[in-house]
């Protein structure tokens, strides 16, 4: 249902938002956040992205660190993770840069593998009305991380263009494994997919391209 719920529309606000060409804010960040945000992605594949939750694993007042509610919790466990996915990738030994990007890609779905059911109850608090914001920032958010994590450092337009793209195979990758994520080398598979087609696409733009020019 989540899936089929994402799949609607997440793709087309990824895009709209990586057009803007600004980087959202990132979320307030703190040790007791972060602890927080640590206990809750042990339970809320079971239990949920609820504030009693996070007042259960966390303690009485822990729901005064994430004033924003269940939103503000799950964007900021997103940032969480786009943290641990850019330390995680450090010294990353991939030569092209295309290659880091899938590998990088890879490595942020392998770590939260055993949460995948934390991720989709996520992203079904996020795909609710009034959240398409914080939705639209958290996936930006990840696709700018994925980027730094990978070295890129492209500046204006081309900056722009490489993550609006990327975060439609993104969001795709993203849907396919909440869906089949226990089937690694099928992820992986579609993503080779994915980042091919867009590959290809970038080859006949410069033919046609080439052509005008001649």
């Amino acid at each position: 249902m989540i899936v089929k719920r994402c799949a609607s529309g997440l793709a087309a606000r990824l895009a709209g938002c990586a057009a803007a060409c600004a980087l959202p804010g990132r979320p307030e960040r703190s040790a007791a956040r972060d602890a927080a945000l640590a206990r809750m992605g042990d339970v809320a594949g079971q239990r949920g992205w609820g504030m009693d939750v996070l007042r259960d694993v966390a303690g009485a007042d822990a729901d005064l660190l994430f004033p924003g509610g269940p939103a503000d919790l799950v964007e900021s466990w997103f940032d969480h993770a786009d943290r641990a996915m850019i330390e995680a990738a450090y010294g990353l030994d991939e030569p092209r840069l295309s290659r880091r990007v899938r590998a990088v890609i890879l490595l942020r779905l392998d770590r939260v593998t055993p949460d995948r059911a934390a991720v989709r109850r996520a992203l079904g608090v996020l795909v609710t009305p009034g959240h398409g914001a914080a939705l639209a920032r958290t996936m930006v958010r990840t696709v700018d991380a994925i980027w730094e994590a990978a070295g890129d450092r492209a500046t204006g337009v081309t900056r722009q263009t490489k993550r609006m793209t990327l975060g439609t195979i993104y969001a795709q990758v993203l849907l396919f494994w909440l869906a089949r994520g226990d089937d690694r080398a099928a992820v992986a598979d579609f993503l080779d997919r994915r980042l091919a087609a867009v590959a290809r696409f970038g080859r006949l733009k410069q033919r046609m391209m080439a052509r005008r020019a001649a």
